[in-house]
């Protein structure tokens, strides 16, 4: 890689900076298992890289970042490994929120909230509530979210409303039903990366992700700093963007 980050920043104009990145964060586990250490150290280290990842995000003028932390699916794992998850998400709000809010940072919450345990559900909304009005970077948590579960709980909000009588059959559109999504007001991300060398995007904003360019980086999570980042954007930057339309120069 050449060129300082400070350098790479100023040759990257506004409208190439990607406005929304989303990241699959994967391989805690294996970045533990290559040192011999427990997996839940390797949570642990993935939760500083989350701190770093947001500073970044915020100084390289990304407007909205969305981290998968916990998917619907997730719950299929060990008891312990979830118990010490949850913990680990106590614990991140409970340190590092004053400071997102000093930093301008307004977090949203996106994923399903029932069932989760009172506590939780209590800390998710202290955070949201108190950044409301925050108007730097957007910090959306992707928690207990799977992507199929959001769809069909718009379509269960759409059709409510259909019963209702408020909406018509007819005016389903894929604007309506973005408008009844997780991330409604939130423009799709632009750029999805995923770590850890697996190609795939694990029931992780499918709707959303419909024009994003995705990047596949072999980094695992805990290793990821602000020059995989940049890395990725410079990909992303060579990319042609047609939203499905012919390349004119190239038919």
């Amino acid at each position: 890689m050449t060129g300082s980050p400070d350098q790479k920043l100023t040759e990257t104009s506004a409208l190439e900076m990607p406005r929304h990145i989303a990241i699959i964060m994967d391989g805690n586990g294996r970045w533990a298992a290559k040192r011999f250490l427990p997996r839940k150290l390797g949570h642990r280290q993935g939760v500083e890289t989350v701190r770093e990842i947001v500073r970044v995000a915020g100084e390289l003028g990304v407007r909205y970042l969305t981290l998968y932390s916990f998917s619907s699916e997730n719950w299929k794992r060990p008891a312990e490994e979830v118990s010490d998850l949850m913990g680990l998400l106590r614990l991140f709000i409970r340190k590092d929120l004053a400071e997102l809010h000093q930093n301008n940072v307004k977090i949203r919450i996106i994923g399903e909230r029932e069932h989760l345990d009172p506590d939780i559900v209590a800390l998710l909304e202290e955070a949201e509530n108190l950044t409301r009005g925050n108007t730097a970077l957007t910090l959306l948590i992707a928690f207990n979210y799977g992507g199929q579960n959001e769809i069909v709980s718009a379509a269960k909000r759409i059709a409510t409303r259909i019963l209702k009588g408020e909406l018509a059959v007819e005016s389903i559109t894929p604007e309506l039903i973005s408008q009844h999504l997780d991330t409604a007001g939130i423009p799709d991300p632009d750029l999805v990366i995923r770590t850890s060398g697996e190609k795939r995007i694990s029931n992780f904003l499918i709707w959303q992700s419909a024009y994003a360019e995705f990047v596949f980086t072999d980094v695992l999570w805990p290793d990821f700093t602000r020059a995989t980042l940049e890395d990725a954007i410079a990909e992303y930057r060579r990319r042609d963007r047609r939203f499905g339309a012919r390349d004119t120069e190239n038919p």
